[in-house]
This record gives C-alpha cells, sequence and structure tokens, in this order.
C-alpha cells in the first residue's frame, strides 16, 4: 500500500504542477513585485528517518524575517500583504509539490517541523510522525489552519506554539498514522480544500476537525 500511495504521490505532483502552472506562475509574479528579495524561501525541515531537508514555500515575509523567529503570529508583521494572501489561501505552499517529486515528502502526511523545534521539543511518541514522510496536508495542518490562530494571537508566538499548539498537532498526526489508510489521505486532502473554501467564503465558524474531538473530547 506504500508503495501505490508512492506512485499517486509523484503522479498527483506531477499532474497538480502542470494543471496549477498559471496559479504558480502568477503567485511567482506577485512575490517579485512585493519587494526585494527570492521568490522561493527554503526552509530546513526534519523529515523523514530524522533526516533534515530543503522544503520550498513562496516568500510571503521581508528578507530575514526568519533571523527573528521561526514561527509565525496571527498578526505577524513580517508578512507582506501578498504573502498573506499566499498565506490564507494555501499556495504558498504549492512549491511543496516539487519536494514531493524529489520523495523527500507525500501529498498526505504530519507537517514538517523545524529542525530545532524537533530535537528541543518532541517527546519520544512524537518522534513516531517522523517514521514517514512529512505532507502538505494532514489532520494537524487542517487543525493549524482553522483554529491555530488563537493559540498563536500573543506577543510570543514561539513559546505558545511549543507550548501548546505543537502538541496538538501531533497528537493530531499520531492519530493518522494509527488509522492510515488510502482512503482516508483521500478523504483528508478533501477536507483540506473545503478547509480553505470555508476560510474564504462567509461560511461561519469551522468545525474541529474529527480527529480532534476523538482525542481530546472522547467524554
Amino acid at each position: 500500500m506504500r508503495c501505490i500511495k508512492s506512485f499517486l504521490d509523484r503522479l498527483l505532483a506531477g499532474t497538480a504542477l502542470i494543471v496549477l502552472s498559471p496559479v504558480l506562475a502568477a503567485a511567482a509574479v506577485g512575490v517579485r513585485l512585493s519587494g526585494r528579495g527570492p521568490i522561493f524561501y527554503r526552509a530546513q525541515r526534519m523529515g523523514k528517518d530524522m533526516v533534515p531537508y530543503t522544503m520550498y514555500k513562496f516568500r510571503t515575509m521581508r528578507t530575514g524575517s526568519d533571523k527573528e523567529g521561526v514561527i509565525t503570529a496571527a498578526h505577524d508583521s513580517r508578512v507582506f500583504p501578498w504573502g498573506g494572501i499566499l498565506r490564507k489561501t494555501k499556495i504558498d505552499e504549492l512549491p511543496q509539490l516539487i519536494n514531493v517529486l524529489q520523495g523527500t515528502m507525500s501529498i498526505v502526511g504530519p507537517r514538517p517541523e523545524d529542525v530545532g523545534i524537533v530535537s528541543a521539543y518532541y517527546s519520544e511518541e512524537e518522534k513516531e510522525t517522523l517514521k514517514v514522510l512529512p505532507g502538505l496536508a494532514c489532520p494537524g495542518s487542517i487543525f493549524s489552519y482553522t483554529h491555530g490562530a488563537r493559540f498563536l494571537d500573543c506577543d510570543d508566538a514561539e513559546v505558545a506554539y511549543v507550548g501548546g499548539l505543537l502538541h496538538v498537532k501531533l497528537a493530531l498526526d499520531l492519530y493518522y498514522l494509527e488509522h492510515w489508510s488510502l482512503m482516508y489521505d483521500v478523504r483528508i486532502v478533501f477536507r483540506t480544500l473545503c478547509a480553505i473554501l470555508r476560510t474564504l467564503l462567509p461560511l461561519g465558524e469551522p468545525d474541529y476537525p474529527v480527529e480532534y474531538k476523538k482525542v481530546f473530547m472522547k467524554g
């Protein structure tokens, strides 16, 4: 099944890069017109089996912002306007399709994390999420996208992140790994697209992901 997943990852990533090429081109032009600096942001992330790799994103912050902290606050002044649009629509993550073609990421899998944060804050159980390829979408990323802002709307986003949101995300991703199937992956892709649409359209407050309810709201 994992071999099938790997084949489908590369097939879908290659197809998506072709179909979405106009979107990628528009995003790149917008970043270039937003000011000096590279179009892409290359971030060091911890990959499968604790092997670091370079993850690609469209740059959404002013150059050098990563020196001020790796966690983005809810209303982070480092994010330029076009970058904010790319973040809200998750278009900034699309260059990670290249990572999927390279074999360092999957379409669905636990979101990759900063190398320093993994080394300093992951428990032994949470490191289980590093036994598979990191992905573009997962239950933890859905929760972070729909409910993460309330954790990070503070003066020190990094402290708030490693003290709360990080471990919630990892708990949801551990649940995903325990119940993994190809159909589960399909549902996560669909749920991710629905979450983005709900955020962009006035459809009311999003519900908690089903994994959150099963892990944290059992009673």
